[in-house]
């Protein structure tokens, strides 16, 4: 078992199987890392962690090395908050992306932050422009998932000034294109959503806040797709080695 270690900012790092985790504290505190009370914005890119792609880092070297590209791993999993917290010996909060994601908009409107959304069908991609200006976000630029000319799509996001940049085009896609912006832009944060922005515009209903607050999501995704029986069965093998202190 290898003890916590410190990231930038002096944010420890648990190891949970392959996976190095930010120990952030809470949303709050990881959400005044990204964007701080100067209004100045943490350059660098996010991934949530669960116990499913723990799982798949475990399997997959090129994922791991997608996921060690991020300089900031969230817990986004209760089986990944609960290794935390018995390898930290305190209290470590889950942090969902999508609500990270929201409330990460709602910051960057206060300090006018200019942002770039990317990903989602043109009808999703609009829509979430749309609320977002109707939050007051400043928004500099928006393309939807069905893009043909990458090079166009990196000159938009650099030419627009942008900070933030959030892409929604699922894992790992979406952070092997975040790599490839990054290269070119690198003052910027970026942020794999997957799809945040239809639960944003209730194209997709996420689960009641009871199930969320009890963090049974991943019950809830399962009533609602019985096709996910082969992704959640998984989920058994990472609570057997969780609590045989494999992980």
């Amino acid at each position: 078992m290898s003890k916590p270690k410190m990231a930038a900012g002096q944010i420890a790092e648990v190891s949970v199987g392959p996976v190095q985790v930010s120990a952030f504290a809470d949303m709050t505190q990881l959400l005044k890392f990204i964007v701080k009370d100067d209004g100045s914005v943490y350059a660098g890119s996010a991934i949530a962690i669960n116990p499913e792609k723990v799982l798949t880092a475990m399997r997959s070297a090129d994922i791991a090395d997608v996921i060690r590209a991020a300089d900031i791993r969230y817990a986004d999993g209760i089986g990944v908050v609960k290794v935390m917290r018995k390898r930290l010996n305190s209290k470590v909060q889950r942090i969902p992306g999508c609500e990270l994601w929201q409330q990460l908009m709602l910051r960057a409107a206060q300090y006018q932050v200019p942002v770039f959304i990317v990903g989602a069908k043109p009808e999703v991609n609009l829509q979430t422009a749309d609320k977002l200006r109707g939050q007051q976000v400043n928004l500099v630029g928006a393309v939807d998932g069905y893009f043909t000319d990458e090079a166009a799509l990196i000159a938009q996001i650099k030419q627009s000034g942008a900070r933030i940049v959030s892409v929604a085009m699922g894992s790992p896609k979406q952070e092997l294109l975040i790599q490839r912006i990054r290269a070119q832009h690198p003052e910027c944060f970026y942020m794999g959503v997957g799809g945040t922005y239809d639960v944003f515009t209730g194209n997709v209903k996420r689960a009641p806040a009871l199930w969320c607050k009890l963090n049974l999501e991943w019950a809830y995704r399962l009533l609602s797709q019985p096709s996910r029986i082969g992704r959640q069965l998984g989920l058994l093998r990472y609570l057997w080695w969780y609590w045989t202190g494999k992980i």
